[in-house]
């Protein structure tokens, strides 16, 4: 991994990619300007889009982005949905459809605009190097916005959440032009005639210039997960992040029966320990993540064979970061007290996957909130499809309305402690809907388990950027530290 058409040394940093809308691309570009990798989150981005719009429109800088797409005809027409007026904060955020493999074309061209737009920003004004960070669990999007982030250049794709063994193949195929077809994963049986197709033509949407095909990192808890992608990967697998059960976020569940401490956490074991000599022998640079606040975690990463590390949490709460700015700076305050609780939930996503969940007043971490809030589902980028009786394929999240979720087949104890994460996670950004009684949906803060290290890099007025957080975990670097 070195700059385009350089030589310079590979990156020993790559900053998280925090969804929804945390990792944005003001964080990336700032990373991205001092050396190191910015990545962007791609997940809900066409919400993020057009919620932006309608807060902000279009300013220059987005113009000049938007001026570069292929399509002129995509850009006006979404503009003109979302871009005509500005919306007060008690409006309510005029919405786009869930996505199902039925989307139409207009759902289509607004992802991969949206995910253009995104890359293509956080790549404005330096040559360094930007990527996109998708979720494997999130199917329906994910052609789309690996195209829109080809389309602006990006430079790494990172997945996580899943072992994403046909990404590989994907892009290559993309960067070939060719059209792709994905089937889509269903819950259950598969009907008679077999799983639906999600298929996508690039000549739908033709780019200028040849297709430059992107590094693939796969995000991964342990060297029996990056085998078994490497084995089965449908291409080439350009490297690894390596996540330990400390990061914040998703977190891969347990290897073998799941065990709970006191605490309703999940336990891990000896099983879930990486064999760094194992990742080593794979061949490809591989970056440790997870618990990386300072810089002996560095130094330690490097002296494992590591290429370097990717870090979350630190860059979460830097100035240039996505989250609201009212709620980063609570956090903030709350940690130098010494008062942020970080548990790890398996109850609260709806993927099945560990949570990481900080205890913030005013948040879905508290049961008072929890329990005020009623239950949405109008973005839907976690649901499951599924068989329905007849052999129709439906949509369901055990985060909806419990009578919904149960009436299309789930079971009603799935619903209990679930949080709609597209909402609330949305809310965390600043792009929270607003419901009935102007009341805005309530966020979540998640965090890595050493969240205490945002204190020493906090300046005079309690904040830091992110280039603070380059250099002193650049500390690292040097041996002996």
């Amino acid at each position: 991994m070195t700059l385009p058409g350089g030589s310079t040394p590979r990156p020993w940093l790559i900053q998280g990619g925090m969804g929804i809308a945390v990792s944005h691309w003001p964080l990336a570009r700032a990373v991205a300007k001092a050396g190191q990798v910015g990545v962007v989150s791609g997940t809900g981005i066409d919400s993020v889009f057009v919620r932006r719009l309608q807060d902000d429109g279009v300013d220059a800088d987005l113009r000049t982005v938007l001026d570069r797409f292929p399509d002129q005809r995509v850009v006006e027409d979404v503009l003109a949905r979302f871009a005509r007026t500005r919306r007060s904060p008690t409006t309510r955020y005029r919405t786009i459809p869930m996505p199902t493999h039925r989307s139409r074309r207009a759902a289509v061209e607004l992802t991969i605009l949206a995910s253009y737009a995104e890359v293509a920003q956080a790549k404005s004004g330096h040559s360094g190097l930007v990527g996109l960070n998708l979720l494997t669990k999130i199917q329906i999007p994910t052609v789309p916005s690996l195209y829109g982030a080809m389309l602006a250049g990006v430079d790494i794709v990172l997945m996580g959440a899943g072992i994403p063994a046909h990404v590989p193949g994907i892009l290559d195929g993309l960067a070939r032009g060719e059209a792709v077809d994905v089937p889509l994963s269903l819950g259950g049986r598969l009907p008679d005639a077999g799983a639906p197709v999600l298929h996508f033509d690039p000549a739908w949407l033709p780019p200028s210039t040849a297709l430059r095909r992107p590094e693939f990192f796969g995000i991964v808890s342990s060297h029996v997960l990056a085998t078994a992608l490497a084995r089965r990967g449908s291409g080439v697998v350009d490297g690894y992040v390596v996540e330990r059960p400390i990061a914040g976020g998703h977190n891969a569940p347990p290897r073998g029966p799941l065990i709970l401490d006191a605490s309703g956490g999940p336990v891990y074991g000896a099983r879930d320990e990486v064999d760094f000599a194992a990742m080593r022998d794979l061949g490809v640079p591989f970056y440790l993540a997870g618990g990386v606040t300072t810089p002996e975690r560095v130094h330690e990463a490097i002296a494992l064979g590591a290429a370097g590390v990717q870090v979350g949490t630190l860059f979460a709460y830097c100035r240039e970061s996505g989250m609201d700015p009212l709620l980063r700076s609570e956090v903030m305050a709350a940690t130098r007290r010494g008062a942020v609780h970080i548990s790890t939930s398996t109850r609260v996503s709806s993927t099945g996957y560990p949570f990481k969940v900080a205890a913030v007043p005013g948040t879905l971490s508290e049961e008072g909130v929890y329990a005020e809030r009623e239950r949405f589902c109008d973005l839907g980028y976690l649901r499951e499809a599924y068989v329905a009786p007849g052999g129709t394929i439906g949509y369901r999240c055990p985060a909806e309305p419990a009578a919904a979720y149960v009436a299309k087949g789930g079971a009603l104890e799935d619903t209990v402690g679930r949080v709609c994460l597209c909402n609330a996670l949305m809310a965390t950004a600043g792009l929270g809907q607003v419901r009935r009684g102007k009341a805005a949906e309530p966020p979540i803060v998640t965090s890595g388990d050493e969240i205490g290290g945002i204190v020493p890099l906090a300046g005079p007025d309690g904040s830091y950027g992110a280039v603070d957080v380059i250099a002193y975990l650049g500390r690292g670097l040097a041996a002996g530290t």
